[in-house]
Formats: C-alpha cells, structure tokens, sequence
C-alpha cells in the first residue's frame, strides 16, 4: 500500500503481529536489511544464511562449528566444564615441542640443569599468567581474542595483530610438524619414513580434529595427553637406567646471565604463545561461571605440562652435553634424534620406535589450537574475509603449514625454530597494551560493550596502541640476541654473542608510551 509520501510500506503478519517497515525506520532501499530483521522475527533462517557455501552445508551434516566470529550469545554458551578448558592446554603442552625447548637451556645455552630448571619455571609462571586471564575474558563476552583486541588494542592495531597472529600460528605449526617429521624419519631404520610424508601425516591429523572446531577440539584435547605422559615416563626410566644424566657444574657470571635471559626468552614465548588465543576456548562457557576458578584452573592446566615437558627435556639435553653420540643425533636430527638415541638405540628398540612414533604424534595436540585460532584471526582481520565460513580458512591454514613444512625441513628448520622462539617479542607487547587497557581505562570487565564489536564509530581508533607496538619494537630490535639479529643493548651482556633482554625492553616501552598517547586519544577522540 502507499503512503502519505508516495512510499510503499510493506506488512507482514508474524504470529498475529504486524510489522510495518516504517516501525524499522528502514527506507525502501534497504529492503535486504529489512528482510534480515523480518527473518529474525519470524524464525525463519537469514537471507545469507541461505546461501551457505559447499563448505557450510558440509559442515552443518556432519556438526561442524560453523559460527565464526560473531559474539558467542548467552543461549550457545552450554559448555560449562572447567575440566574442558583446562584440559584443552594440559594436552596442547604435554607435547613434544615443549620437550624440545627445555633442552635449549643446556645444549645451545650452556646453562646446566639446576639454572636451565629455575630459568624454566619462573618465565613460564610469567608467560602461562596472560594466558589464563584472558581467557576469563572469553566466558565474560563471548568474544573471540582477535575481536576482544579491538576493544584492548583499538580497531586499527588489532587488525596489525590479526596479521601477525596469522603468521604464528602457521609457524608454530611448521615448526612443530617438522620436530615431529624428524622424529618420525629416525624410525625403522634403515627403511625410514620420508620427511615430506611425516610432515603430510601430521598435518592430516590435525585437518581431521581441526575442521570440526570447539566441541571435538575440547573432547580430542580431554584425553590424548595421556599416551604423551606414558611416553615421557618411559623417557624418565631409560635416562636414569642409561647413566647419562648430570647437573653440571653451576657457574655464574655475565655469560651466565646471557643464557639464563636467552633460554628465558624463548620459555616465555613458548608459554605465552596461547595469549592471542585464550578466550577462543572459553567463549562457549557460561557468563556466570566463576573467574578465579577459570584462571587457577587454566593456570594448572598450562603450568604442569609446561613444566613437567621442559625440564624433563633439560634433562635428556644433559644427556647429550654428556655423551657425543647422543650429541650426533642431536646435531644430525634435532630433538627428533636425541629422543631416539634416548629410545632405541641400546635401549627398548621396538617398542622404544613404537614410543617415538607416539610422541610424534602428540604434535597434532599442539597445533590443533593453531589451525583453530587462525581461521578465526584471518576473519577478524577483514570483514569480507568473516563472511567466507571458518572451515574453509582451517584447510587452508593447513595447507600452508604442510608446504612450508616439508621445505623448512630440508633447508631451513633451524631459522624457523629461532625465528618462532622469538614470538614471545611481540606477545609481551601485547599484553603491556592489553592490561593497560583493561585495568587502567576500561576499570575492569563493566567497562565493555559486547554490542560494539564490529562497529569502528564506538571502538577505540588504535593511535596508542599502534604507537606502542611501534616503539615497542624498537625496544625489541635494541634487546634481542637471535642468530640473526643482536641489538645494541643486548650484545653488551656476557661475551659470548650477548643475552637477549626483547621482550622486557618490548613491554616496558609499550607500556610506557600507550600510557603516554592512551589519555591523549580519549581527550581528543572520545574513544
């Protein structure tokens, strides 16, 4: 019918009620909108809805997650076991990759047993800490991490997050899957597995859990750690039988020190790396559920496997300072081939292959969280990249982590595990903006509007925060030690190629200057 105004109004009857578009305040134009609201009252499934891609209807038959990142609400928040969320790192840490980086201390650090065990547990208390608070964060909003940092970071600075989280989550991936292709390798000699293959198994076995999202990440997650544990004690009782271990003489010093700060670094990154993560594993648990117990819980669920896999690795890494044949596999095949040694060689021969070749599968417990986050930072990145389902972006991601994983395993497998342990770099960035934020300006968790995460007028413009991340990294490039880059301040620590101090100098000065540019922004901005 028309109008005073010569315009149609359009009538619906929804159980009995009229809907006019005028009480829409929607024009004529914008009839696609109007149908949008129309559907939801009449229950009815949206317009895009209906034109799932191939990938959404395959995932809808087989109960796939198929939510991306739009707000989980309050009636989809059904997960209300705090076993789930903290079991879901308890596997994602009992692996084989956090095994390989408690032997650094020792084999590439110098530092002994006692020193690489106190380095391990003081920067992973520090590291786990942001970890399990912001996923207190993911039961209060039901915000993905990606989208709660536009809220912490400002719109702009989370989308340079967004990137970079991309590119740790694939490279995490590359280097776990190669860690594991390697060990994988050493197996049945002299009819052994080909590196390309083992990267292609762990890859596939990551795609199988991946691709359904929360539900079976959380129900895989449960229990696989348990095969991991058995192995490790099995690597326990062999290093204690094979005589090899030793604390090594304790020594000080600025050398020392250097170590000490270096294998510290790479512990914090490790640790920390699930921060631009945490409330994508919460955000289906009730807004009501307690915040103590969700971070004492995900606190444990970090910290044990973390510490139990480290120093236990500290320990098979003194082994190979101590026997140079154990240092041949070590040289020749990474951690790969020092658990071997460890294994089989001397040892439990079949049944020690039958070991490594379960803990070389413990890395599909480990990058399941990284196949899963980054679907979810790729559609946090871009709004058009949010309208292509999650699923698709998992396979690709995968697809990504296999290719460069069987090159980075014949040419540069050294370059990326330096270049991934250094990741904790920009994560102590973030958490300097991120709890400035949230402590400081926002006053705690009443200071959010969930209603605001996809509307850039009402979300902070992101000029403190992408200041902070820029003078941040200076302080990076200025403290870090790496095989490829030593900074001015870093190399003046010890003589040997000097200690890296990135990551304190990062957050610091990421503090000190959001902290500057944040009240400026608020004055001027409004926002």
């Amino acid at each position: 019918m028309e109008n005073s105004s010569g315009s149609k109004d359009y009538e619906y009857e929804v159980e009995g009620y009229e809907l006019n578009k005028r009480d829409f305040k929607a024009s004529t134009n914008d009839i696609d909108a109007y149908e949008e609201e129309y559907n939801e009252f009449s229950g009815e499934e949206s317009v895009e809805e209906t034109k799932l891609s191939f990938f959404s209807r395959l995932a809808a038959v087989v109960n796939a997650e198929a939510k991306g990142i739009e707000p989980v609400t309050d009636e989809e928040k059904t997960d209300d076991s705090i076993i789930n969320a903290a079991s879901m790192w308890f596997s994602a840490n009992m692996v084989i990759a956090s095994y390989a980086l408690g032997a650094l201390g020792p084999v590439i650090y110098g530092l002994n047993f006692g020193t690489s065990v106190l380095t391990i547990f003081f920067f992973n208390i520090l590291g786990m800490s942001s970890v399990a608070f912001f996923s207190v964060f993911g039961a209060e909003f039901g915000l993905r991490q990606m989208v709660l940092t536009r809220y912490l970071c400002g719109n702009i600075t989370a989308r340079i997050f967004a990137i970079i989280n991309i590119i740790a989550c694939i490279g995490w991936g590359v280097v776990n899957t190669v860690v594991s292709a390697q060990l994988l390798n050493e197996v049945n000699s002299p009819h052994q597995m080909p590196l390309w293959a083992g990267c292609l198994i762990i890859v596939i076995g990551t795609v199988l859990i991946s691709f359904f999202g929360y539900n079976v990440i959380h129900a895989y997650e449960k229990w696989s750690w348990v095969p991991n544990f058995a192995v490790f004690l099995v690597i326990i009782a062999r290093m204690k039988i094979s005589g090899q271990f030793s604390n090594g003489p304790w020594n000080g010093g600025a050398n020392t020190a250097a170590g000490v700060l270096s294998f510290g670094c790479a512990v914090y990154g490790f640790a920390a790396g699930w921060t631009t993560y945490a409330a994508d594993y919460t955000v289906y648990m009730p807004r009501n559920t307690n915040k103590f117990k969700i971070f004492f819980s995900l606190a444990f669920g970090l910290l044990f496997p973390l510490l139990f896999t480290m120093i236990l690795g500290a320990a098979v890494g003194m082994g190979a300072v101590n026997n140079p044949r154990w240092m041949e596999y070590y040289n020749e095949n990474a951690m790969g081939g020092l658990t071997y040694a460890v294994l089989v060689e001397d040892s439990l021969h079949g049944f020690g292959q039958f070991c490594c070749v379960v803990l070389a599968m413990s890395t599909v417990a480990n990058n399941i969280p990284n196949m899963y986050t980054i679907a979810l930072s790729v559609q946090a990145l871009w709004d058009r990249f949010a309208k292509i389902p999650r699923v698709i972006w998992t396979l690709l991601g995968n697809v990504f982590v296999l290719g460069i994983s069987i090159a980075a395993v014949y040419k540069f497998e050294s370059f990326m595990e330096n270049f991934m342990n250094s990741i904790g770099y920009y994560l102590s960035i973030y958490v300097a903006i991120s709890c400035s934020e949230h402590f400081i300006y926002r006053k705690g968790f009443k200071g959010y509007n969930v209603e605001d995460w996809n509307n850039p007028a009402k979300l902070p413009i992101g000029i403190a925060g992408t200041s902070a991340l820029f003078v941040g990294a200076v302080g990076v490039a200025l403290g870090m030690s790496q095989t490829y880059w030593t900074g001015e301040l870093g190399r003046l620590i010890g003589d040997k190629g000097g200690g890296d101090i990135g990551f304190e100098l990062g957050m610091s000065w990421a503090f000190i200057v959001f902290n500057l540019v944040r009240p400026l922004e608020l004055k001027y901005f409004g926002r």
